[in-house]
């Protein structure tokens, strides 16, 4: 049995995990950190600081789905990973990691230049704009090795529908235009990928984790 403690059990996606985890074999939720194998985190930056400082004291792995950190606080969660493991992703769910992989090939084969639209698309309740993982999108076509041939990107975020998350990724130039899309139904998906990753990552060594050291 894997005992979670929930930072942010109130929130929207407390209640998702709440109910995701009511469904699922060999996990619990505790109401004290101190009793807990793993924390999951899904609240706002400066409540992910303090409950890190926490779980590094109590040397418990933590899945943080927080999003708007700073470059202090993004800094202190790399430092934490020298002492417990953390995982730190702006999207849990399988659907965006199968996104990146395929992005990733095209890139490989490319052999056009082309320019670069994210878009961004969310609930109005979001507090981040751009969302997390728009910025890493981003930074996956930046840092790849054929970046050299995508001329520009840019990132269009919208927080005007009632939707739990939908990102799009074109590329194009005058003689072709394709894309890549991904649409979140429910927030039941990130729930599933948190919890996944909590069972995963408990009983690891300290370090800096990410969703391919357990998605593949």
């Amino acid at each position: 049995m894997t005992n979670l403690f929930i930072n942010g059990l109130s929130g929207k996606m407390g209640s998702s995990l709440k109910q995701v985890i009511s469904k699922t074999k060999g996990i619990s939720i505790v109401s004290s950190l101190v009793d807990s194998d793993v924390v999951i985190d899904f609240s706002r930056p400066e409540s992910t600081i303090e409950i890190l400082s926490q779980c590094e004291h109590n040397k418990l792995p933590i899945v943080i789905g927080t999003t708007g950190f700073n470059k202090e606080q993004i800094e202190k969660i790399k430092g934490a990973s020298s002492n417990i493991p953390v995982l730190l992703s702006y999207n849990m769910s399988m659907g965006i990691y199968n996104l990146k992989k395929s992005i990733d090939a095209f890139l490989e084969q490319n052999n056009n230049e082309l320019d670069c639209i994210i878009l961004d698309i969310h609930h109005k309740d979001k507090i981040d704009s751009p969302s997390g993982t728009a910025i890493e999108l981003k930074e996956l076509i930046k840092n790849h090795s054929n970046s050299e041939l995508i001329r520009s990107i840019s990132i269009e975020s919208e927080r005007n529908s009632d939707v739990f998350g939908i990102h799009k990724i074109r590329f194009f130039n005058q003689d072709n235009d394709e894309y890549f899309k991904h649409e979140a139904l429910s927030r039941n998906i990130f729930s599933e990928g948190a919890v996944y990753l909590a069972q995963s990552i408990s009983g690891k060594p300290a370090g800096m984790y990410s969703l391919k050291d357990f998605f593949n």
